[in-house]
């Protein structure tokens, strides 16, 4: 339990490195953003500049989910604090929406029905080249952690990726993974401007960064909420604490079996159970002990397990006839 208990707050640890890096980052690129969209008078890099700010807001807000889901159990939450990083996780891809899509789309239209004054591109290039190594940066720190779980849990990167618990981590490779996109997008719409001398390609651009956003913000609202509802273990996992509980001693079939992720390293299994009939009360109890020890050994995720003796269908109750 001490060992779970360790890596769950050296998973903390890593994923609250990755937002951190990924903060300082867009707050950075956020400033120096909004001063070249001004500057060059290019929509595309003010809608860059929101979304640097709804990134930064995003980040913030995990880290609050990080911090107040670590609370330890207690009598009026029994279960832990777990399922509140998910809460705050949703708002941040609100966030994400409202600060940065909305905003995009918005400037892109105005854009293309009112027009725009092109002022010197240079010093939005030598913005966007710099936002691109700090972006990448972020994005490596957050790709790293995302290989060495999906190595750990022996599954595909891109497996992890869309399946993982770990809200934060998936925020941060999908946010970054937009931010490059996005500022590809905004330098094609300042090279079409010089090359046109016309703000449509700016304004399209503009668009193309907001409709980024929006689909990052409903995969990232998608998986929180999958995950605030209850969101059980995938069916290959199910069927292997299936397995585990079979082959402890005296359990005969599992009849019903619930998994809940709760976190990212947090699992509850509760199941419903057929004991051999002829086991005492004590085999019993040491069976349920055993059960417990083995799935956590094989599942370091698990944190409660709740196990129910129920007689089969070919079961008899007490003072049932022969």
């Amino acid at each position: 339990m001490n060992d779970a208990k360790a890596e769950s707050r050296a998973d903390g640890g890593e994923s609250t490195f990755t937002v951190l890096v990924a903060a300082a980052a867009n707050l950075g690129i956020a400033v120096a953003k909004a001063a070249a969209g001004m500057i060059s008078g290019s929509s595309a890099m003010l809608s860059e500049a929101a979304h640097s700010v709804a990134d930064t807001v995003t980040e913030v807000m995990l880290l609050a989910a990080l911090k107040r889901s670590g609370k330890p159990a207690d009598e009026d939450h029994p279960l832990g604090y777990g399922p509140e990083r998910y809460i705050w996780a949703m708002l941040a891809s609100i966030a994400t929406f409202v600060g940065g899509a909305v905003f995009s789309v918005y400037d892109g239209v105005h854009t293309l029905v009112a027009g725009e004054e092109l002022g010197d591109p240079l010093i939005s290039y030598l913005v966007l080249g710099v936002a691109f190594l700090l972006e990448s940066y972020s994005l490596r720190t957050g790709v790293k952690q995302l290989r060495r779980e999906a190595s750990r849990l022996r599954v595909p990167d891109a497996y992890y990726l869309r399946h993982t618990p770990d809200t934060a981590v998936k925020a941060v490779v999908m946010e970054d993974s937009a931010a490059l996109t996005g500022l590809l997008l905004a330098a094609g719409g300042l090279l079409g401007g010089q090359l046109t001398g016309s703000g449509v390609w700016d304004g399209i651009a503009s668009c193309l960064i907001g409709l980024l956003l929006v689909y990052v913000a409903w995969v990232l609202g998608r998986s929180n909420a999958q995950l605030l509802i209850g969101r059980p273990l995938p069916p290959a996992m199910r069927a292997r604490v299936r397995e585990e509980l079979k082959s402890v001693p005296h359990i005969v079939d599992v009849l019903e079996l619930t998994t809940l992720i709760q976190g990212p390293a947090e699992i509850l299994i509760a199941a419903k159970v057929d004991f051999r009939d002829m086991a005492t009360a004590a085999e019993v109890e040491w069976a349920c002990e055993e059960a417990e020890a083995q799935l956590r050994e094989r599942f370091p995720s698990v944190r409660r397990v709740y196990l129910d003796p129920t007689p089969g269908r070919g079961g008899r109750g007490p003072g049932s006839g022969a």
